[in-house]
């Protein structure tokens, strides 16, 4: 099983978007793999920067899958959240991650 935690939250580059398409590709069918995202599905386009091999990556993510939406407090940081730190994630229209997180399971 192939854990991807926190995807779309850093840059990629060219090697490593054909790297996780290989992997991925290797994968596709045949051995689990879950990938936990704040980052919409509709982004991660924009995310690989490279439409062909962002769709080729959805393509055999997308064969198998169970998504799983997860809402409410993090567990993380539920409660000591402060109150400013919510306000401005609201304020910016960023999806803060005591709202909504996503794990999609291929």
């Amino acid at each position: 099983m192939l854990i991807l935690d926190d995807w779309g939250t850093g840059n990629i580059d060219a090697t490593t978007r054909n790297d996780l398409l290989e992997i991925i590709d290797d994968r596709a069918g045949h051995r689990a793999t879950i990938i936990a995202h704040q980052l919409p599905v509709e982004h991660w386009h924009g995310w690989i920067g490279d439409a062909t091999i962002a769709d080729a990556i959805l393509d055999r993510l997308m064969q198998r899958v169970h998504r799983f939406i997860l809402e409410g407090e993090s567990r993380r940081t539920g409660a000591t959240r402060k109150p400013a730190a919510r306000a401005r994630a609201q304020a910016t229209g960023l999806r803060s991650p005591i709202h909504t997180q996503e794990a999609s399971m291929s």
